[in-house]
């Protein structure tokens, strides 16, 4: 459901500690066509962390992420490179990484507080003036 705001989005996955290797292999050059259609679904700004244990968080912006996870559900492009990179991870119960992956909850933005504490500040500043 778009709000018609961007929604940031952050995920972990692990990643076999022994396949860290051929991990960071396969994202040093990521297919043409699942590049395309990953821009294609409307998913921006992404990127992915990995830390020396297999940790793995991602990151991307979109306007919908609902819908972008279907597009890239539906898009042909993209089923052979799941199906690749879903041997990398731990645990995905047969999902594939972009359908399983465990969302994190945002619980700062840096940017939306400092918005909401310009906006006091308008708000005081705009009472002050009634008042006088």
């Amino acid at each position: 459901m778009s709000t018609g705001t961007t929604e940031r989005v952050c995920f972990q996955l692990q990643v076999h500690p022994a396949r860290l290797d051929e991990y960071r292999e396969r994202h040093a050059a990521v297919w043409p066509d699942m590049l395309r259609a990953i821009e294609a679904s409307g998913r921006r700004n992404y990127s992915l962390f990995l830390r020396d244990d297999g940790l793995l968080i991602g990151y991307y912006e979109t306007d919908d992420d609902a819908a972008s996870q279907v597009a890239l559900e539906d898009d042909p492009r993209t089923a052979a490179w799941e199906a690749e990179m879903a041997e990398f991870f731990v645990s995905l119960d047969g999902t594939r990484p972009d359908q399983g992956a465990p969302r994190l909850a945002e619980v700062f933005h840096l940017e939306d507080q400092l918005a909401a504490l310009e906006a006091d500040a308008a708000s005081v500043t705009n009472t002050e003036s009634r008042d006088s």
